[in-house]
């Protein structure tokens, strides 16, 4: 866990509950906590964001000093893997195999070519096409406990990595504190068991409006993850195009809702299912009721 400023997290007493915020991986990030005792709270908020901020620089595509840094400056040699990256490549290839290589952890060159911030810039067709040659999750291959990444090619977690930080975030305080306590990373959530005042009170924020929520859900325990492109698209030519990236052609899925929400055991396998649906376009509703996983979509 890395070291946490004091002056980086800020408490508040919220009724029954105590909030403590910080900032990571680009996200507002918080913690609420059953408990009146502001230290505490204090305390298990300093292990939640030191978690954060760990596997935030860990697996940064970023930093140059990241496990995703040196990988992708490998250049073809082979790279040695920790355990626990290892762990996050077999869910990506397990993503991969159930979307039928949709959900490609390789797929982030695009980002190259495709800019979602509300720009009206179209990407050149030929570009695309360049960049799709250096995607394939196939393509990557494992020596016992090395990593080779072909030359030209990029790995990039974010499809995975805050989802995984919620949960591991909620593990590390469960061991300092059994009372309710729910970990929010930018809309991806955790929790471990509802207060005793009831459920916690989660609002999906509508499609076409700025931090207005469309729905208030109850939730008790385990994980919650949202995906779509409130935020994150562009528009050219009166057609609005989102940020979730069909790696078959290039460009934007096309006919998904505008959000997914699902809720799943955990953090990552709510994220896992929410982007899968929205990778499925026009077929997302009916994915997720294949899954029998309980969802809310918004179109």
């Amino acid at each position: 866990m890395l070291a946490v400023a004091r002056d980086a997290l800020r408490v508040e007493r919220r009724g029954e509950l105590v909030a403590v915020q910080w900032q990571a991986m680009a996200s507002p990030c918080e913690l609420l906590v059953a408990t009146r005792d502001l230290d505490l709270a204090r305390r298990l908020g300093e292990v939640a964001a030191g978690e954060a901020w760990r596997i935030e620089h860990k697996y940064s595509r970023y930093r140059d000093d990241s496990v995703i840094g040196a990988l992708n400056h490998s250049n073809g040699v082979p790279v040695a893997v920790d355990p626990e990256t290892m762990l996050l490549l077999q869910f990506a290839a397990r993503c991969h195999e159930l979307s039928d290589g949709a959900f490609d952890i390789t797929s982030g060159v695009l980002r190259r070519a495709w800019r979602f911030d509300g720009g009206a810039r179209m990407p050149d067709a030929v570009q695309i096409e360049a960049l799709r040659t250096r995607i394939g999750f196939d393509r990557l291959r494992f020596e016992e406990s090395a990593l080779i990444v072909p030359p030209g090619m990029e790995l990039d977690f974010g499809g995975i990595g805050k989802e995984y930080a919620v949960d591991c975030a909620l593990a590390l305080v469960l061991r300092e504190f059994d009372g309710a306590m729910l970990v929010n990373f930018g809309g991806d959530i955790a929790a471990n068991h509802q207060p005793d005042s009831g459920p916690w009170k989660v609002g999906v924020e509508r499609p076409d409006a700025h931090g207005a929520a469309r729905l208030l859900l109850d939730f008790g325990r385990g994980g919650l993850a949202t995906s779509g492109d409130t935020h994150r698209f562009f528009e050219h030519g009166g057609k609005r195009y989102g940020h979730i990236l069909d790696v078959r052609s290039g460009y934007p899925v096309e006919g998904a809702p505008r959000s997914v929400t699902v809720a799943a055991a955990c953090c990552l396998e709510a994220g896992m299912m929410a982007t899968l649906a929205m990778l499925q376009g026009a077929g997302a509703e009916e994915f997720l009721a294949a899954q029998g996983v309980p969802n809310w979509c918004l179109r």
